[in-house]
């Protein structure tokens, strides 16, 4: 029998979206293995999407005009055969691994490919700390006690510096929590690190600053930023004690340096003090600044947090500091307390409007004077912990040759490797769908420069990104690709 349905788009909340049309050729023996294989073919064919919910199968069987337990039977063997999910209270889906197989042709076929190409089923790259666990309520409640409070010159343009509430309350919170001497008016806040490390790029080149040092291991996206403002960016090695900062005075013309003095990123080594030492010196005797990035400063896990080199000269230091790490990075929220002399030149850079949601600003403001903040890294500080004591534990038992190096901090770890194991591991990883990086994407050198990072084997993993119902299986893939 051959019997097509399409769907009308007046259905209830229970069938496809009122824009969706879908089109089925019932053909076979019976109703149920006509229906079947229909269901099968526009899944297979890619006309229904992973994640799309379908019709009830009364609204189906309606639609249709065939007995109920048809279609609700036609749905159980696509469930069983994987093609489509079904969950108590959210109804029957296309299942989310199901992909389309129909080929396409030129250019449509690649971006076709692209956009379908099954992503990995475990990521452990670093850079994200758990957004499963984001206090979604007790934001929601501090930014309705935000906004019912906020005055009427919140929904203007605002001053580019930021709010002054939220100014305020950082500096009360950044001399408590990491050492920093803040005023607010030294306080900006800028849309993520980037942002304000573009302002002060901007504001060196302005004060004809010709170079800034960069550690020989970091994050090449800020690198690549120094070097479009038309900035040197010379290396500066790392080794186990961090930053050699003792190089600078050998380094011409730097007039700035930036570093990760906390918890070097990735390695994960903390800068030793004669080092925050001399790179203080280094600043006071060239006139030079310190650019430092406390990117994951509240994440230290076998001792108290060591403070910000900021303490130790505030007039010489461009402290960093975000919530990418501590909340999340869609916020798009972080500060920067300057030097005295730097205000005035970096508003000017900023321009005259602010570029956060003074909303956004707002809540945070409440969300951390209200306590919430603090708890939230405490809670999230003891997870972090938890999860890289089984990282270690786990490797210690299933890979004794890999060696996990670094402090007891952050949100990732170095997995040492057997020497040029790195890219076989990784590929490895790869095939059984984990997202790891190598410690060589990191590396930065320059040729004939004689300031070469040492050649290091090893993975760089984020224990904290993954929900907790992935880590297990995300743990036991890594241990399994382990040399």
């Amino acid at each position: 029998m051959t019997e097509s349905w399409a769907n009308p788009g007046v259905a209830g909340p229970s069938a496809f979206g009122a824009d969706l049309h879908l089109h089925l050729e019932l053909t076979g023996p019976g109703l149920r293995a006509g229906l079947t294989q229909a269901l099968r073919e526009a899944v297979r064919g890619g006309r229904l999407a992973p994640g799309t919910r379908l019709p009830s199968s009364r609204s189906l069987a309606a639609d249709l005009g065939v007995a109920r337990n048809t279609v609700a039977n036609s749905y159980a063997e696509l469930v069983a055969e994987g093609w489509l999910t079904a969950q108590q209270g959210s109804g029957t889906r296309v299942a989310r691994r199901a992909r389309p197989a129909r080929a396409a042709s030129g250019r449509a076929a690649e971006v076709r490919a692209g956009a379908s190409r099954p992503g990995p089923t475990y990521g452990l790259l670093p850079g994200s700390p758990n957004l499963a666990e984001f206090p979604r309520t007790r934001w929601l409640g501090a930014a309705r006690r935000a906004l019912t409070a906020a005055p009427y010159d919140a929904f203007g343009y605002g001053d580019p510096l930021g709010r002054m509430e939220l100014r305020s309350v950082l500096a009360d919170y950044l001399a408590r929590a990491r050492g920093v001497y803040a005023e607010p008016e030294r306080v900006v806040v800028c849309s993520g690190f980037h942002h304000g490390l573009t302002l002060i790029a901007q504001v060196l080149r302005a004060r004809r600053v010709r170079a800034v040092a960069v550690e020989s291991y970091g994050f090449d996206v800020y690198r690549n930023l120094l070097a479009g403002a038309g900035l040197d960016i010379p290396p500066l090695p790392v080794d186990e004690h961090g930053a050699r900062t003792d190089d600078l005075v050998r380094l011409p013309g730097v007039g700035a340096v930036l570093v990760t003095p906390a918890h070097q990123y990735p390695t994960g080594v903390a800068l030793s003090p004669d080092r925050r030492t001399a790179v203080v010196d280094w600043a006071r005797a060239t006139g030079g600044l310190i650019l430092e990035d406390d990117y994951d400063g509240e994440f230290r896990y076998d001792r108290q947090p060591v403070g910000a080199v900021q303490g130790l000269d505030p007039e010489r230091v461009v402290y960093f500091g975000t919530v990418s790490k501590s909340l999340a990075p869609g916020l798009r929220l972080a500060w920067m307390v300057l030097p005295g002399e730097l205000v005035r030149q970096v508003a000017a850079a900023k321009g005259s409007v602010d570029w956060s949601s003074a909303l956004e600003q707002l809540t945070l403001a409440e969300f951390i004077a209200s306590g919430a903040y603090d708890r939230h890294v405490r809670a999230m500080r003891l997870r972090y912990r938890r999860r890289r004591d089984q990282l270690v534990a786990a490797l210690a038992s299933r890979a004794p040759g890999v060696r996990v190096t670094g402090l007891a901090a952050g949100l990732q770890a170095v997995l040492e490797l057997p020497p040029g194991t790195e890219r076989a591991v990784v590929e490895a990883a790869a095939r059984r769908g984990l997202a790891v990086g190598g410690l060589a994407q990191f590396r930065y050198e320059v040729a004939d420069s004689g300031r070469r990072p040492p050649e290091r084997d090893a993975l760089v993993v984020n224990y904290a990104a993954p929900s907790d119902s992935a880590w297990a299986g995300a743990l036991d893939a890594l241990c399994r690709v382990m040399p």
